[in-house]
């Protein structure tokens, strides 16, 4: 069983690859499927508001596993 704080950290790491995964979905459907979309009239800032909330969760894990990650759990 993890301990806490390598439990926390997983957790951290999941929620942000999780938002990068469904922001980059909502892009992907814009990209591919803006006609059906109308509510979105602006599509590229649309697409820049995703982009930007990718960035926040990519710099999280980022972070995460630069200041937070135990080297010694990394495999390889």
């Amino acid at each position: 069983m993890l301990n806490l704080k390598a439990q926390m950290i997983d957790t951290a790491k999941k929620h942000a690859e999780a938002t990068i995964a469904l922001h980059k979905t909502n892009i992907d459907i814009y990209m591919n499927q803006s006609i059906g979309i109308g509510e979105h009239s602006d599509i590229m800032e649309t697409i820049q508001l995703e982009l930007d909330k990718m960035a926040t969760a990519h710099d999280r894990l980022e972070m995460i596993n630069l200041y937070f990650e135990d080297k010694r759990l990394v495999k390889g």
